[in-house]
């Protein structure tokens, strides 16, 4: 690949670029010592995509939802995903109003610009996949009726990777809907000593005011897909792609929808990091929250936790032996 001489942004892009610096600021002043998750959650709402976090509970997972919500004045849903939950509960339901003699459509929680799909592989698959046009197309259907849901829009669904007992793995489909895969882990020891002398009082995510408005984040997700990738990368990307679909390792490779998920992903990455253009940082540092869900394995793991790591490792043995054009 021919060297690309630095450049800085544009002026609108630098505008846009500096909110969402103050984005990230506002929510890291929440999320404490998570920068490296913070910025993957921010790469995935300007790519207009959505994230998963396989994690245990009690490390951050709701406050980052609610911080990065409160953070661009969106409304915020949470969704407790059990047994017992049904479609409607997530999509809504059409009453019917004798007085009026209409039906009056009753909103469920998907319809915000930040939905919290919480323990999501504890619900049957009949209502995991009530979020799947919402995910893909922005869009629910009701009696027959298509509703738009708000701009911008991003679902963060959670899953518990140690417990499994009563829960529904999430099928392929469903896995490939999310842009990226993250774990936020525990805190370092001096990020979590100042949380314990400092968390004493008010929650501080109530505290936290707007700092982009939905038409910047817009303009941002348009500068996203305005983002230059040159055909050295968009080989470099396939011959990546390729190796999961020949390795001994996988039993089911890449798809075609994932490679294109990875290249909007690189793209929002490298506008995130202030530029016009991507480099192969860009998709190295996204091949494995962003292909290792989408990989199937040769064999069952008995814990979503050694599935991941296995995914993981596979995704990144094959990124180590592609070369990087030059």
């Amino acid at each position: 690949m021919a060297a690309i001489a630095p450049h800085p942004v544009d002026a609108p892009a630098a505008t846009l670029v500096a909110a969402v610096r103050r984005l990230e600021t506002s929510i890291a002043s929440v999320v404490r010592g998570k920068p490296g998750a913070i910025r993957l959650a921010v790469t995935t709402l300007l790519a207009r995509g959505h994230l998963l976090i396989e994690d245990i509970p009690g490390v951050g997972k709701t406050t980052l939802a609610r911080a990065l919500a409160a953070s661009v004045g969106g409304s915020f849903h949470r969704i407790q995903f059990t047994s017992d939950l049904l479609p409607s509960d997530i999509t809504g339901v059409s009453i019917y109003d004798a007085a009026g003699k209409t039906f009056e459509l009753r909103r469920g929680p998907i319809f915000a610009n930040v939905v919290l799909a919480d323990e999501i592989n504890r619900t049957a698959p009949r209502t995991q996949s009530a979020l799947l046009e919402a995910m893909s197309e922005g869009q629910v259907s009701i009696d027959d009726v298509t509703h738009r849901l708000p701009t911008p829009f991003l679902v963060l669904a959670t899953q518990n990777p140690v417990e499994h007992f009563g829960t529904y793995p999430l099928p392929e489909s469903q896995m490939d809907r999310f842009l990226l895969r993250i774990q936020l882990g525990y805190p370092e020891r001096a990020v979590e000593r100042a949380l314990l002398r400092e968390r004493t009082g008010e929650d501080p995510v109530t505290a936290l005011a707007p700092v982009i408005d939905h038409a910047t984040i817009a303009a941002a997700q348009l500068a996203v897909e305005r983002v230059r990738v040159d055909d050295a990368l968009l080989d470099y990307a396939l011959a990546i792609v390729d190796e999961t679909r020949k390795s001994a390792h996988v039993a089911v490779g890449v798809s075609t929808r994932g490679a294109l998920a990875w290249t909007r992903a690189a793209q929002a990455h490298a506008f995130v990091d202030g530029r016009t253009y991507c480099v192969p940082d860009d998709w190295k540092q996204l091949a494995v929250p962003a292909l290792a869900h989408r990989i199937t394995l040769p064999a069952a793991h008995d814990s979503l936790g050694r599935a991941r790591a296995e995914a993981e490792r596979a995704i990144a043995d094959i990124v180590a032996r592609v070369p990087v054009p030059t």
